[in-house]
């Protein structure tokens, strides 16, 4: 690594001070407040940090610290990898993730999708991975659409970035076709209630789906899906050269995280890793920031599953314990969540009706109204810990949204 002028040497000093000071008071991880100040003494910091570096930015609506932790685990054989481990994903936490380790001559960044164009020009990374655009948060990351043109523009600016996309989500297709160089993984698109137009021409998208192949198209103009390099078929993956792979071998649960996994495939095969050596290592990733750990209470085992958005609560759906094993619920909405939880009304909740539900958070009775609508019986409690005593000693699944699940998370021990 080249060496930091005085100042920026300077900033980083403070900004590791500060974020050691904000763990030993329980503040959390301190790499906001470490960037932050780190970026105030010298605003060029992010840029001078990412010199001589080979980074990755990882950006999606749902996914992105998952997919994040799988490609750092899967480049390991190269050497030493900075990250942004949990979660921190504008340039405060980016500032943080390489200041902390200088050394690494690699690095994975998750890139909030509305700080993609801004952290790109910063850092010039070598590959940016993008695999799906869907509402959130529209109160603060504004319109998908808009989100997608602005990929588009920073990545014709940044011809020497390689591009990862999920080609079976149209707006990802569009925010990524500018790029000089694509790999196209075809990964899945589970929620399609925000891709029915062509974000070309605005006309009719026609899809056809099978159980070997899944194509779209515009019906108005030549906006359709490329051909993938990469393919997910089921419980496998196509590489390029036309070998598959099981992914059976990956712990995480669930077909969201099958479609991650094949992201984080495609992009370490870029850096020379194959898949039969990066395999084993993404099975090592059982856990993301708490997501998907079981805890141990009061002879309950809790499992923590993360929901964010309409998209998100399908994928949660998908993994839950068969019927009728009971799930609890909990809605925020505070900063981070965004304040509007109209979205609840975009979330099909018939399919938990046959197990025993609780709803609990700060918005437990808009999450109520919705299941009443829904038809779907539930139990209203003031917090968490009600919902699990009130379960025989077994198994109970927790969704939250994201400061219901890291209160629900540091109720049950931070877990990684």
């Amino acid at each position: 690594m080249s060496d930091l002028p005085l100042r920026s040497q300077l900033a980083v000093a403070l900004g590791r001070t500060a974020a050691k000071m904000s763990r030993l008071a329980g503040k959390g991880d301190g790499s906001v407040i470490g960037g932050r100040i780190g970026l105030r003494l010298d605003p060029e910091l992010l840029t001078r940090l990412a010199k001589d570096r080979k980074l990755v930015l990882v950006s999606a609506t749902n996914g992105k610290t998952t997919t994040t932790r799988l490609i750092t685990s899967a480049m390991t054989p190269l050497g030493e990898v900075a990250t942004n481990a949990f979660g921190a994903n504008m340039p405060t936490g980016h500032v943080s993730a390489l200041a902390s380790q200088r050394g690494a001559r690699y690095g994975v960044l998750e890139c909030d999708e509305k700080y993609v164009p801004m952290v790109l020009a910063e850092t010039g990374a070598n590959v940016v991975a993008l695999m799906n655009l869907s509402r959130d948060q529209m109160d603060r990351a504004a319109e998908i659409w808009l989100l997608a043109g602005k990929w588009r523009r920073a990545l014709e600016a940044s011809p020497q970035s390689h591009v990862i996309a999920n080609c079976d989500d149209p707006l990802v297709t569009w925010g990524a076709s500018t790029a000089k160089s694509v790999t196209w993984v075809a990964a899945g698109q589970h929620w399609r209630e925000d891709s029915w137009c062509c974000p070309e021409c605005g006309g009719p998208l026609d899809r056809q789906d099978t159980e070997e192949n899944s194509d779209w198209r515009c019906r108005q103009c030549h906006f359709s899906r490329p051909r993938p390099d990469w393919v997910l078929r089921g419980e496998e993956i196509v590489a390029p050269d036309g070998r598959a792979f099981s992914l059976n071998t990956v712990r995480l649960p669930g077909r969201a995280n099958r479609s991650n996994a094949a992201i984080a495939l495609a992009v370490v095969a870029q850096f020379g890793v194959p898949p039969e050596q990066a395999l084993p290592l993404l099975s090592e990733v059982t856990s993301v920031a708490g997501r998907y750990t079981t805890v141990e209470s009061q002879g309950r085992a809790i499992r923590l599953l993360l929901s964010k958005n309409p998209a998100g609560w399908l994928e949660a759906f998908d993994v839950l314990a068969p019927a009728p094993g009971p799930v609890a619920l909990s809605i925020n909405a505070q900063g981070p969540d965004g304040r509007d939880t109209s979205w609840l009304w975009d979330v099909d909740f018939r399919i938990l009706r046959g197990r025993p539900v609780w709803v609990a958070g700060e918005r437990r009775i808009d999450l109520a109204a919705r299941l009443e609508a829904a038809e779907v019986p539930f139990t209203l409690v003031d917090d968490i810990d009600q919902a699990v005593m009130a379960v025989p000693p077994g198994n109970i699944d927790v969704i939250a949204n994201y400061t219901a699940f890291q209160d629900i998370r540091t109720r049950y021990g931070r877990v990684v």
